[in-house]
């Protein structure tokens, strides 16, 4: 079988096929982007804005097309692809509408004669491996800074969605990009350790799994090129005893089970204060029972199947460890009969270190709930996780809140929210969750040469 296929995840059935790139066909674009970075990089900004601004313009012109190949490809609920298009559409629109006060040169107050400033400038051609869960969404806020900035990309997307991806090299093509600008490629994983090496590469970003985050980073490290790592997450979910527990039940749900809970940023971990455990619980456990499961071309349904079999295996595997050793299920946590890789709204409570649960990305449609007895032993065990990418706290009490989001072990903090992605603010974690950071102007400084220039 071909490595890049679009598998139907409601049935199984595969229906496209794209063949791995040769050598050749691979180095080819590679040799295009060397030299559109040549031209592209003095570009006026105002030109290289009007492409990104005609790319988001397409996104929503073709918004029922693009999200159709999303539940296609992985199974997105189709109001959830609607809302991921309209997303991306609103970063590439971000990144045209500020781009000129993006890139301003920034003048220093220095100490010595003369004048300083600090000048936002592109590196080169840089390789773009990204994921199928957010398949425009993470595409977008990679590549729309870096066009913006004057950088070229080569995109490896999933293998998963190859039809998402030349839809996006289609968008960005007939939204008047040059050639070699933007090209999408389907390389096998040597061909990609050949380009990270390639002296014409600057600069790799991936958004992956703590695996292939570590072999990139390997890569890159090696071959002295910058990197930009998006990789797992566990998030925790601090319910305090002073939280409106309305609003942080009608938080907790959607942020668990969206995207059928495949999502780096989903609240995996509840970790909730013995006082109002009982309430939330129950109120929790209740609210996921309606989140059933469906066909995903219904714009009815809230959950449809997870990308694969194998993705669904997975979770099934590590629910079935928790309950082997003692954990309790208060709703789902066996697999469906029938076809497709459907997995049921499930939630746990009970999970002990000795658990895959515990320490392990869940990365499915699983909830796990923990009690504990004050707030410090909430951002304990809040921390005692190798992941560090979002979180969110809910409490009435303000002092209390920047108390716990100042103790935190994660790059981002939601205050009676969990984090959703905009694209004027900065994505990114600590610790086994990544390196570096995406969206608003420090997503725009990854990839840039912030040149000093110094004048007498």
């Amino acid at each position: 079988m071909s490595k890049y296929a679009s598998t139907d995840p409601t049935t199984g059935t595969v229906v496209a096929k794209f063949e791995t790139e040769s050598d050749e066909q691979v180095m080819a674009p590679l040799s295009a982007a060397d030299a559109a970075y040549r031209t592209w990089r003095t570009t006026e900004v105002a030109e290289r804005a009007s492409v990104l601004q005609r790319v988001a313009d397409l996104h929503r012109e073709r918004e029922t097309e693009l999200a159709e190949l999303m539940t296609l490809e992985m199974g997105k609920p189709i109001a959830q692809a609607r809302g991921e298009v309209k997303l991306s559409a609103s970063i590439f629109e971000y990144y045209a509408t500020k781009g000129q006060d993006l890139l301003a040169d920034e003048e220093l107050d220095i100490a010595g004669s003369g004048r300083a400033l600090v000048r936002t400038a592109p590196i080169g051609a840089l390789v773009g491996v990204m994921p199928w869960n957010f398949p425009y969404y993470q595409v977008a806020r990679f590549v729309a800074p870096n066009l913006l900035l004057g950088n070229t990309i080569l995109l490896k997307h999933a293998s998963n969605c190859p039809q998402q991806a030349l839809a996006i090299e289609a968008m960005l093509r007939d939204a008047g990009s040059p050639e070699g600008v933007y090209r999408n490629i389907f390389p096998s994983s040597d061909q990609i350790a050949d380009l990270i090496a390639d002296p014409r590469i600057q600069g790799v970003s991936l958004t992956g799994s703590e695996r292939a985050g570590s072999i990139i980073g390997q890569l890159a490290g090696k071959h002295m090129k910058k990197a930009v790592l998006e990789l797992g997450g566990s998030d925790p979910f601090i319910v305090l005893a002073g939280a409106d527990l309305g609003d942080a039940v009608a938080a907790a749900v959607p942020g668990r089970f969206g995207n059928a809970g495949q999502a780096c940023t989903s609240s995996k971990r509840m970790i909730v204060d013995a006082s109002v455990w009982d309430e939330f619980l129950d109120g929790f456990v209740s609210a996921a029972q309606s989140w059933s499961m469906g066909d995903p071309t219904d714009p009815a349904t809230r959950l449809g199947p997870m990308s694969s079999v194998r993705g669904r295996d997975e979770i099934a595997e590590q629910v079935a460890d928790a309950v082997s050793k003692g954990a309790t299920v208060h709703l789902g946590g066996s697999v469906p009969d029938g076809d497709g890789a459907y997995y049921p709204a499930t939630v746990l409570s009970g999970v002990t270190p000795d658990m895959r649960a515990y320490r392990e990305e869940l990365f499915g449609p699983v909830a796990v709930l923990h009690k504990v007895d004050s707030t410090d032993a909430a951002i304990d065990l809040a921390n005692d996780s190798p992941f560090g990418l979002g979180s969110a706290v809910f409490t009435t009490d303000d002092t209390e809140a920047a108390y716990v989001a100042d103790r935190l072990d994660v790059g981002m903090v939601g205050i009676n929210t969990t984090i959703k992605s905009a694209p004027d603010m900065p994505f990114g974690g600590v610790k086994t969750s990544g390196i570096g950071r995406e969206l608003g102007r420090f997503g725009l400084d990854e990839f840039a040469n912030k040149k000093l220039v110094r004048t007498l």
